[in-house]
């Protein structure tokens, strides 16, 4: 019998997990390559191991470990890049466990990493709870958490990653630990918070529940022509968040297929439920195309974040200073990207988006607050912005097109922040390209941090060498 399966996979029908085991001949493989959600991400392991336990997941990781096997880590399967899939090799798929468990008796939610953000809010709402977690429903729970991960919250509670207060942790030699900010583990804890897999296969999240039973908020098209004033207005949002720390916003120029063309999109949201408040007066005197804000629940408020489906992504990030100098030219220089992607993709089939989101220095004040975490953000001297640049496009030959381009557009903007004293170091996770100097931009110290306790736990370099997806320490 275990001849009959590839040879990737012997080590683990060896183990007792063949029943976990799925084939490219089955078609429960197909459907979960169909499942990432980037066509990037759409590679070909030899197969899928489905552990449904903690446990399952050691005895796997034991088995690939002994025989020397290539591997990767599925949770949501949701980046861009195929951080999270291999070709060739295991692709240990986490999609088993997907639990959510809400304690009332000490507020805590329990959510493995298989679940997906809105499955969390879903089940939450019951209860009229949330957690500090993704601002898109598809999106899975173990790549944002381990990343830092920006949310609705992140004004009142720090990042995603700030409200973890307890990981279940498979390490590289099996063993099954419990990392929390003042036990045994606590060094591994805080080098979760942004570190990112270099550690371990996380196998539980538990956090905080927050009351929430209603929010303001929703999508807003907005015309292209008002950006020069829509960047004051944005700085304006970004200074004055510290005063009202319930309140959200993401601001976007994008190119959205095949109709309306390029618009500006936002969202806008109230976590404490407010309407309108006084923060977002300057955006609401804008003449609006289309909106859906309202008093709302985080699950609907979160269904107008789709991102489109079936595309192949190319994503880099960045941050600089708070200045509307910077977002213009963004902008400026978005519009000329999105003409030449108009001239060379004639059916208009593509996405771009040049997305901008609040980076005051109240957030890294908030993390610290909470313990700390792996992103560096308290280096800041200046009020910032998050930005990203997304491309999406349809086939792969589109996206080696237009790789090189989206790098000029991002080199281009960043070389303009620097011109004016207003690059920033810090490189997100979540968005940024897989040749982006993620885990440096955390700077020396926590470089450090994150280098010994990757050793101190993984001494053989197992999520170094067998585990090639992610950022990983070894190469910085």
């Amino acid at each position: 019998m275990i001849e009959s399966i590839p040879q990737q996979a012997e080590c683990l029908a060896a183990a007792g997990l063949q029943n976990r085991i799925l084939l490219p001949t089955s078609p429960e493989y197909a459907s979960r390559i169909e499942a990432y959600w980037s066509k990037s991400s759409q590679l070909k392991p030899a197969c899928f191991i489905q552990p449904t336990s903690a446990t399952e997941v050691a005895d796997a990781l034991k088995a690939l470990v002994a025989a020397k096997q290539t591997f990767a880590v599925r949770s949501g399967g949701c980046n861009f890049w195929p951080s999270n899939n291999i070709d060739h090799g295991v692709t240990i798929d986490l999609g088993q466990l997907a639990w959510i468990k809400y304690n009332p008796d000490d507020e805590t939610v329990s959510i493995g990493p298989g679940a997906r953000w809105g499955q969390v809010y879903e089940y939450l709402a019951k209860y009229d709870r949330a957690v500090a977690g993704g601002r898109e429903a598809r999106v899975g729970v173990g790549g944002l958490l381990l990343g830092g991960g920006n949310t609705l919250f992140t004004g009142r509670r720090g990042f995603a990653c700030d409200n973890v207060i307890e990981y279940e942790v498979v390490l590289a030699n099996g063993s099954i630990v419990k990392a929390t900010a003042s036990g045994e583990y606590s060094d591994l804890f805080r080098a979760l918070k942004g570190g990112g897999n270099n550690f371990g296969i996380v196998t539980s999240y538990t956090m905080p529940a927050i009351p929430c039973a209603s929010i303001w908020g929703g999508l807003v098209i907005l015309p292209p022509d008002i950006m020069p004033a829509a960047a004051d207005a944005f700085v304006d949002f970004t200074s004055n968040l510290e005063k009202d720390p319930d309140s959200n916003l993401i601001l976007m120029i994008a190119h959205l297929e095949p109709k309306p063309g390029t618009v500006i999109a936002g969202l806008y949201a109230n976590v404490a439920g407010v309407e309108k408040p006084p923060i977002f007066d300057k955006f609401l005197t804008f003449p609006e195309l289309f909106t859906t804000y309202k008093k709302t629940t985080l699950v609907e408020c979160l269904n107008a974040t789709a991102q489109g489906t079936g595309y192949h992504g190319v994503w880099f990030a960045s941050s600089f200073a708070n200045n509307p100098a910077i977002l213009r030219r963004a902008a400026e220089l978005h519009q000329e990207l999105a003409a030449e992607f108009e001239a060379h993709i004639t059916d208009q089939d593509f996405q771009t988006q040049c997305i901008f989101q609040p980076l005051p220095r109240a957030f890294a004040q908030n993390s610290v607050k909470l313990g700390g975490n792996m992103l560096g953000l308290e280096r800041n001297k200046v009020d910032g912005v998050l930005w990203s640049a997304h491309i999406m496009v349809r086939t792969a030959e589109q996206e080696a097109w237009a790789y090189p381009r989206v790098r000029a557009y991002v080199e281009k903007v960043r070389a303009y922040a620097a011109e004016v004293d207003g690059l920033l170091p810090w490189i997100t996770a979540n968005y940024a390209n897989p040749e982006q100097p993620v885990l440096e931009s955390y700077g020396p110290e926590n470089v450090a941090r994150i280098r010994e306790v990757a050793k101190k736990y993984d001494a053989d370099g197992v999520f170094q060498t067998l585990c090639p997806g992610g950022f990983k320490i070894s190469k910085v």
